[in-house]
């Protein structure tokens, strides 16, 4: 599948896609609480995704059996929802969720804190988030798409934390994952040339330790090979002639 360049009209429900999204990542981000579980939260974005009309995109892609991917502590990411798994004071949870609005996919994720965290916590789950920021101001058009990932890298290598190489941002449209890849770690080559019109999901995940993940027997929830904290923080970007547009941030 080539890189899809988007019309006017699908920018539109790709911009509502967005918007909604961000309520949802407000919402789940205000009822996060010791002594919840993780399918109190799943339940809970399910609702609001559907009180909109729109449909979760995770549920069910590739047999995933939930609508948010519910990741605690070193857990990466597509940790499965579970009635039996509470969360606790000190725990970090990352949360990575998604909706179609007429035909129209986004894709978004946090990580919060539960309750009250350790700084280190606290320094992974900023760092995370502002490498996204620092990789997205390479996303202009006439820029390269690996100067996102370059970015990212530079930015977090200062950290001295692990960045996952076995998963990676995408493109995002009318399907969820799209061309092109985009990792957050260094590129050799540049990557294709950005043009107005791209939607892209920009996500780093980032480890405490080591880059390396595992996967636990479920085939889902990817876990830090080290057993060391980890944290998400994503975006839906468009590429437009100046500044990139987020999609699913408030506005």
């Amino acid at each position: 599948m080539a890189v899809t360049i988007k019309s006017e009209k699908e920018i539109e429900r790709m911009r509502e896609a967005g918007r909604l999204l961000a309520i949802v990542h407000e919402e789940l981000g205000k009822a996060i609480r010791p002594g919840m579980t993780t399918k109190d939260i799943d339940r809970l974005g399910e609702e609001i995704i559907r009180s909109f009309g729109c449909v979760p995109n995770f549920l069910h892609y590739n047999g995933y059996p939930a609508s948010i991917c519910v990741s605690v502590n070193d857990e990466v990411v597509h940790g499965i929802p579970s009635k039996k798994r509470y969360l606790e004071e000190g725990d970090i949870v990352s949360l990575d969720a998604g909706l179609i609005y007429k035909g129209y996919h986004s894709d978004a994720a946090r990580t919060h804190a539960v309750g009250q965290i350790s700084q280190e916590a606290q320094k992974l789950i900023d760092v995370t988030r502002q490498s996204f920021f620092e990789g997205i101001r390479f996303a202009k058009a006439g820029n390269h798409l690996h100067d996102i990932s370059n970015a990212i890298a530079s930015y977090v290598e200062q950290f001295g934390y692990g960045i996952v190489e076995d998963l990676v941002g995408h493109g995002i449209g009318t399907h969820l994952h799209e061309e092109p890849e985009i990792p957050n770690f260094h590129q050799k080559s540049k990557g294709i040339r950005l043009q107005p019109g791209m939607t892209l999901a920009v996500e780093p995940m980032i480890n405490m330790g080591t880059k390396d993940v595992e996967w636990l027997d479920d085939d889902w929830t990817v876990v830090t090979a080290d057993g060391a904290l980890s944290a998400h923080y994503e975006n839906t970007i468009l590429i437009t002639e100046g500044e990139p547009e987020i999609l699913t941030l408030p506005r």
